[in-house]
């Protein structure tokens, strides 16, 4: 008997890590036959469980939406991730689920076992949240789009241009796709994408998507959801830091004003860990390599190099050179004062 519970709960968690399970994969998972695999959905469904099962040949289970949500099985580190994420959603970012959250989080914490509870705490009483920077996210839109990633089903979606609400999403190379559009809602065809993975960057939720035979971000608080999803695709390969250097690249690229090549004294790996967005260098040398930069304005640009530590020289900005001058003697009136 205590086996047989034990391999319920096994069960259980696989049936709610993925969607759709094969009938023969899930019985080599548990090590059981088909037929003992059968049994035990029969017993998950008069524990109150709505599983699902198609049949056929290639037929397999899923764990269906029921009148009552079923226990969910998490173990310590997942229900930590929970209880943190929820009090970070409480705090803002996410339109709607402020209050949800806090209930949420109130009934979680009632049955975490005490050693949890005191993870929870202390890692809450060491954060602190500063709201504000970011506009909010539609709870429905965001759960619409983690959905279709998970079950892997093309997205459909209006997107607001730049003119109403922001840039269309850009592009890897920072361009937009398109643009033109006054608002969400014209009666123009929808962007159809393979969704990837959403990236939370600051106040800001992206999603990294396949479309038009290249790799491109949205913005998903600029989305509207069409329904139903397009359908389903076979993921393409793209690491999760592919994506966050993706986002990090398209937005920032998107909103350069300014550009410069410039010549640094150093190695290209040095650059790359020292510059606040993600940059290729060109390499000349081990200790000497060539970057083309971008930012709001020379200024900008000029403080940017600055933070290098490293001597460089501007190769084709003389805006650029002006903004180095001016910071640099601004720096020696300063120095001077102190002698």
């Amino acid at each position: 008997m205590l086996e047989t519970s034990a391999r319920l709960l096994r069960l259980l968690s696989l049936l709610q890590v993925r969607r759709d399970w094969g009938g023969a994969e899930l019985a080599g998972r548990l090590g059981v036959s088909t037929r003992t695999l059968r049994t035990d959905m029969e017993r998950l469904r008069v524990l109150g469980y709505p599983v699902e099962a198609r049949p056929g040949v290639a037929g397999g289970y899923r764990l269906g939406a029921g009148g009552e949500m079923p226990p969910l099985l998490l173990d310590d580190e997942e229900a930590v991730a929970v209880a943190v994420g929820l009090r970070t959603a409480a705090g803002g970012g996410i339109a709607g689920i402020e209050e949800t959250s806090v209930r949420a989080l109130v009934k979680l914490e009632q049955v975490l076992p005490a050693r949890l509870r005191s993870r929870v705490r202390s890692i809450s009483s060491a954060t602190v949240a500063v709201g504000g920077g970011g506009p909010q996210v539609d709870a429905e839109v965001l759960t619409a789009v983690a959905g279709a990633i998970r079950d892997r089903e093309r997205l459909r979606f209006d997107y607001a241009a730049e003119a109403a609400a922001g840039a269309w999403g850009t592009a890897q190379d920072g361009s937009s796709p398109r643009e033109g559009r006054a608002e969400v809602g014209d009666a123009g065809p929808p962007e159809v994408v393979e969704p990837h993975r959403l990236v939370s960057w600051g106040r800001r939720w992206y999603l990294v998507a396949w479309g038009n035979e290249e790799w491109r971000s949205y913005r998903v608080d600029r989305m509207r959801i069409r329904t139903p999803n397009g359908a389903r695709f076979t993921p393409r390969e793209l690491a999760e830091a592919e994506a966050g250097d993706l986002v990090r690249r398209s937005v920032g690229e998107a909103s350069w004003h300014y550009r410069a090549r410039v010549r640094v004294e150093a190695s290209s790996l040095y650059v790359q860990n020292r510059m606040p967005m993600p940059i290729e260098p060109e390499v000349v040398d081990d200790n000497t390599c060539i970057v083309e930069l971008g930012s709001d304005n020379p200024h900008q640009l000029a403080l940017w190099l600055g933070l290098l530590d490293a001597d460089f020289d501007v190769l084709d900005a003389p805006e650029l050179a002006e903004a180095v001058r001016a910071v640099g003697d601004r720096y020696h009136r300063a120095a001077r004062n102190h002698k």
